[in-house]
């Protein structure tokens, strides 16, 4: 009896915990699941990983905070998720909004047109043709702002993505301390 009530117990708490740990970091989640759900022998086949690893420099606080280390070149730059794939990018407070290259947009699915490109924009290469278009989500960490303003120019104008003010606007706070950027949403 103490054995069927030590189980009982056991599949209560499991049962309470799942949604906790979801809530709490979805991404964590999906990662435990996908690994408690593998075969046991694996087979010989590369296994590619659905979740990133952690970027070097960006380190997530508790609650919706990130901390984004200075890189040598002193900057901030970090992974994010873009419509819900992982982009590399850099924190730009001087670019009004975020800037995508036709590439990058093309991998996050935003559809687009030669009649799209119809803003003439100055850029750091020069002046060039961009094209107006919206990010359904932006996520560092468990920061996600929905809806927001970007820029799409031209490969050759763009190299990176830069995240600029139309994302930093949108959190309660982003400053800079030792060295390092914090973000909070």
């Amino acid at each position: 009896m103490k054995k069927q009530l030590l189980a009982l117990a056991v599949i209560v708490g499991s049962a309470v915990s799942v949604p906790l740990v979801y809530q709490s970091d979805p991404e964590r989640f999906h990662d435990m699941a996908s690994w408690a759900l593998r075969p046991a022998e694996p087979e010989p086949v590369p296994v590619v990983m659905a979740a990133p690893a952690p970027e070097p420099g960006v380190r997530q606080l508790t609650g919706r905070r990130v901390e984004v280390a200075m890189d040598d070149r002193g900057h901030f730059s970090g992974a994010f998720r873009v419509n819900g794939t992982r982009i590399d990018a850099m924190i730009d407070t001087g670019a009004t909004l975020v800037a995508i290259n036709r590439s990058t947009a093309a991998r996050i699915g935003l559809t687009l047109t030669a009649k799209d490109f119809k803003y003439k924009v100055d850029t750091a290469n020069g002046p060039t043709l961009a094209a107006a278009g919206v990010i359904d989500t932006l996520q560092i960490g468990r920061i996600s702002i929905d809806g927001v303003q970007a820029v799409v120019l031209e490969d050759k104008a763009l190299k990176q993505t830069l995240i600029g003010m139309s994302f930093l606007n949108r959190l309660s706070t982003y400053r800079v301390e030792r060295g390092k950027l914090l973000l909070e949403q």
